[in-house]
């Protein structure tokens, strides 16, 4: 998509929102999710008791003819969501937790998971915190472009993440299925190729459901990324793999004992991958890209853990370095 395109398409698709949002007096979020399931609805205004009024919606029907005549593709359809809800999150708070995992991290999913899977077999991909899906939907939208046969497969238990989720992946027609509900809790899946996920960062509430796990502390509540992180591994097929946004420092806190426990009995700790300071506001917000595979099949620990520390992502040179680091470790090891 040219640069004008997507700006073209970026103001139209706001004023939308705004024009909803003014007119069913709610939040950007609702109004970004009722707008994309009129794109969705054959780009219908959607009235009901006389809202929004005759002269709203009949501006609502000049942008979206705007911008069903663009024929957006829907790696550009996403695109386009992203930078819409980007600026939504400016005016309406989110907790860090429900911030947008960046296309830049997105996209060396996609790198890895091509790297892990097998090109002519379907790859079943599991998010147990999906939130607003960019993460998972960058990766379906783009393994699908590289005509890779993939499913998703995403969970949330907050119910306007999931439904953002849920009007992106329709109007994108994602290979994506949603589940509204705790990801510790037991689910009705079929086992998996492979997790993914950029890991909320925080205590888990429920210290009686927590104790089921071998990462949950004996005492006070467990740190929810080291329980959705093993969670997400039990219904990953054996030998399956595990790409993970964890703090940088998950082998140093309170409660990392528990973690190591786990990672020795039922994984492999493949690879870690430690981004950029110049993504992460300070040194305690830092994060990695965590690579875990599960024991069976042909799996085993590699001889030599893949350890990159990646300098920056805003030269092509250092993204090619990782790329060949990362060939040459599994030409090795796997």
């Amino acid at each position: 998509m040219s640069a004008e395109k997507m700006e073209t398409s970026f103001h139209l698709t706001v004023e939308a929102i705004q024009l909803l949002q003014n007119a069913l007096e709610t939040s950007f979020f609702d109004a970004y999710v009722e707008t994309i399931e009129n794109f969705v609805d054959q780009y219908q205004v959607r009235v009901i008791d006389g809202v929004p009024d005759e002269a709203t919606a009949t501006r609502l029907e000049t942008i979206y003819q705007e911008i069903r005549a663009m024929e957006l593709s829907a790696e550009e359809k996403r695109k386009l969501a992203q930078l819409v809800l980007l600026k939504g999150s400016q005016t309406e708070r989110l907790q860090a937790n429900h911030q947008l995992t960046p296309d830049s991290l997105g996209f060396l999913f996609v790198y890895l998971i091509e790297q892990l899977s097998s090109a002519d077999q379907p790859v079943k991909l599991l998010d147990l915190s999906v939130g607003m899906g960019n993460l998972l939907l960058t990766v379906l939208l783009n393994l699908q472009l590289a005509k890779r046969p993939v499913e998703g497969t995403g969970v949330d238990i907050d119910e306007t993440l999931l439904a953002i989720a849920a009007a992106t992946g329709e109007w994108t027609k994602a290979p994506l299925h949603l589940f509204h509900q705790d990801g510790l809790q037991e689910l009705l899946i079929e086992p998996m190729d492979l997790a993914i996920s950029d890991l909320p960062v925080g205590y888990y509430p429920q210290d009686e459901k927590a104790q089921s796990f071998i990462t949950a502390a004996p005492e006070g509540h467990s740190y929810a990324h080291h329980l959705l992180m093993e969670q997400a591994m039990n219904y990953v097929k054996a030998g399956g793999y595990g790409l993970f946004l964890v703090p940088s420092n998950f082998l140093e806190t309170e409660q990392s004992e528990f973690l190591k426990k786990w990672l020795k009995e039922k994984v492999y700790l493949q690879g870690m991958i430690q981004l950029p300071e110049e993504l992460f506001k300070n040194e305690h917000s830092r994060k990695s890209i965590l690579l875990l595979q599960n024991h069976g099949g042909t799996s085993k620990q590699a001889d030599e853990v893949l350890l990159v520390k990646l300098a920056s992502l805003k030269e092509p040179k250092n993204i090619t370095k990782l790329f060949e680091q990362f060939a040459a470790w599994k030409a090795a090891n796997l």
